[in-house]
């Protein structure tokens, strides 16, 4: 069964992205590559802010609630009742415990909960972006990053994640990189594209 948490992703995509006509426009953050064999590379990103919250619960019904609470940030529910840019991809990581799945939408786990967040449009900071209305909606500036990154096409599957994330995990161990905190994985297209056309990552950041 489809996500309707990602099938509100292309429709807030739609509606965000410049002239409102195509989900190819959503805006990606920057990064340096450091190192690249076929599928997998080392990344720099440079520091950028978030909104962020923190659900409770299974992953999937916390990725879906997760993202409804941040897709009505951006379209409006906010002090100043503006409209704030999509962008991709879509993320999700746990903190603090094991799990099979490991997302800017992104989305952690923290014991029982989960973070899901939206990485915010760049040129925006936390001075220049509106306050939520919903107070389970945060926003947070992330510093610069180095990240080991899988880049994968297929269905969202929690096998799927977990086989790309030990391939990751192998290859950043193998060439003496150590990683910080559990993995994270990005989407970057809607429920609706083809599966074997459909983009996604997962990233460990490194020490």
């Amino acid at each position: 069964m489809r996500s309707s948490a990602l099938i509100l992703f292309a429709t807030v995509a739609l509606a965000t992205s410049t002239g409102g006509a195509s989900v190819a426009k959503v805006e990606e953050p920057r990064f340096a590559v450091e190192l690249r064999e076929d599928e997998l590379e080392v990344r720099r990103y440079p520091a950028r802010v978030v909104a962020e919250t923190r659900v409770p619960g299974a992953r999937k019904d916390a990725e879906n609630e997760g993202f409804r609470r941040l897709a009505g940030y951006i379209f409006g529910g906010n002090q100043r009742k503006s409209k704030i840019a999509m962008t991709a991809p879509v993320g999700q990581r746990a903190e603090g415990q094991k799990i099979a799945m490991t997302a800017p939408v992104g989305q952690r786990a923290e014991g029982d909960a989960w973070t899901v967040s939206f990485t915010m449009p760049e040129g925006e900071t936390l001075a220049t972006l509106p306050e939520p209305n919903d107070a389970r909606v945060t926003l947070r500036e992330l510093a610069p990053v180095r990240v080991g990154v899988v880049k994968f096409s297929g269905r969202w599957t929690d096998e799927s994640f977990a086989e790309h994330t030990e391939s990751l995990r192998k290859w950043l161990a193998d060439r003496g990189l150590r990683t910080s905190g559990e993995p994270e994985v990005n989407r970057y297209d809607p429920p609706w594209k083809l599966w074997f056309l459909r983009r996604n990552e997962v990233w460990f950041a490194l020490e």
